[in-house]
């Protein structure tokens, strides 16, 4: 039964002389393209001293050094040293930051000193995309021959998947939904999982997989090492934690809810009827290089990309209603190029790796305040500066003062000539405190009983 729930949680996841809508203009960001440097090994630990430093060995450093690795990011300068001391650890940090390379690393590091059979780690995600992305990075990671990875989602074939784990593995990487379904089969015995990884736990309990998750801890050994990552902390978060995890540490290197630094962020007022008109006009007037437009539901983005396909857009989508290969043909679409525009529901905004997204789209405003975070951080990656754009009618502008409070700031609003849009008055001039900031190690030990 929970196993059934948990599968069916995955599955919800005209230019004619108009002026410019983008006052400042609009600017393209291509990815950066990195040379493996030929050096010798004498000289790797020399290149990568800040990762040698965080106590990784030889192979992790090299592995570093070939995909052009030179710097820790924040997240990855201070978890590491905790998951290689064997703690449990919470870890939260805005998308694109590095979260997966710093389970990763450690992880592989670990795996390579001891060989023992069977499962020994497993990572759980909440969707398909990051379950494919995380094994991706594993991949490009992993310098053991002989460990290998294998990736149960729902949406692909079943016995090809208990064939692979039959061919055996070292680490699982999977929805909750497919891999209860396999448990309960009894085609995959987790009973030496060393290492349990949940990544992006507030989106698995946005999407109701608390029960799954607790199915899964009860399938693993109580002792072992459990990671938790998660872009916002919220106080489910905190209880789940709590109840599984053995005095974890906890990094944050940014403060909850806070958004992308290098996103320009811009809400554009219009009447509901005008919507569309808006987002064609922002596509077709402004030189926007690769676009992800974000709609709330399954119906809407496939009405979206119908409309832009008929305009000649080079476009597709991805939600939850398409299925496994043709949402991996839209992702390698949009990846290569070949894609100029991705309509997504929020399904995409987790575990979508893609660099050069030059514009994030919000056509309908998220209702959750944490989904808005998510969704933009698909922009101003890897150093790169982006761009988001919100389509706010006057019903949604309650949603987007939610946001405004959850990140600690204001987001510019432009009403747009033509468009139906009314001036609504503006937030306080305080209207949002936060406490704390910058990055910080603590332990995360249970509350006090209240007396």
């Amino acid at each position: 039964m929970v196993a059934a729930a948990a599968t069916a949680a995955e599955d919800i996841a005209n230019p004619g002389g108009k002026r410019s809508l983008v006052s400042s203009g609009a600017f393209v960001v291509g990815r950066k393209l990195t040379t493996k440097a030929q050096t010798p090994d004498a000289t790797i630990e020399r290149m990568n001293m800040n990762f040698a430093e965080l106590g990784l060995g030889d192979a992790q450093l090299r592995a570093c050094e070939a995909l052009g690795f030179k710097t820790p990011t924040p997240i990855q300068r201070q978890a590491i040293p905790v998951v290689l001391a064997g703690n449990d650890l919470i870890g939260c940090a805005e998308t694109g930051t590095g979260k997966t390379a710093a389970f990763l690393l450690p992880i592989l590091q670990k795996l390579s000193e001891t060989r023992r059979p069977g499962v020994r780690a497993l990572v759980l995600a909440p969707t398909r995309e990051l379950a494919l992305q995380i094994q991706k990075n594993y991949t490009e990671l992993n310098t053991v021959k002989g460990d290998r990875s294998v990736i149960l989602i729902g949406g692909a074939n079943m016995r090809t998947q208990i064939s692979d784990l039959r061919r055996g593995a070292t680490v699982v990487i999977a929805t909750p939904g497919r891999l209860l379904d396999l448990a309960e089969r009894g085609s995959l015995n987790l009973s030496h999982v060393e290492v349990l990884v949940l990544d992006e736990a507030d989106r698995m309990l946005d999407m109701g997989f608390l029960p799954a998750i607790r199915k899964v801890l009860s399938l693993v050994p109580s002792k072992r090492q459990t990671l938790l990552f998660s872009a916002t902390l919220s106080g489910e978060i905190e209880k789940l934690a709590r109840s599984t995890m053995k005095q974890p540490k906890l990094v944050e290197v940014s403060p909850r809810g806070r958004a992308a630094s290098l996103v320009e962020q811009t809400a554009y007022h219009v009447s509901a009827e005008s919507k569309t008109k808006l987002l064609l006009d922002l596509l077709e007037l402004e030189n926007f290089e690769r676009v992800l437009v974000f709609a709330r539901t399954r119906r809407s983005a496939e009405r979206l990309s119908h409309i832009l396909e008929a305009r000649d857009h080079r476009v597709n989508r991805i939600h939850s209603d398409r299925s496994q290969p043709q949402r991996e043909a839209a992702l390698r679409g949009f990846r290569d190029g070949k894609t100029r525009v991705l309509v997504a529901t929020d399904i995409a905004a987790r575990g979508l790796d893609v660099d050069s997204v030059s514009h994030v789209i919000n056509y309908d405003v998220p209702s959750a305040p944490e989904d808005y975070v998510h969704r933009i951080g698909r922009t101003g990656r890897a150093g790169n500066k982006g761009q988001a754009i919100t389509i706010v009618t006057s019903g949604e502008e309650t949603s987007l003062r939610a946001i405004e409070r959850l990140m600690g700031q204001t987001v510019k609003r432009i009403i747009p000539e033509g468009f139906g849009g009314r001036n609504i008055a503006p937030p306080a001039s305080k209207p949002f405190a936060r406490s704390g900031g910058g990055a910080f190690t603590r332990s995360f030990r249970p509350r006090r009983a209240s007396r």
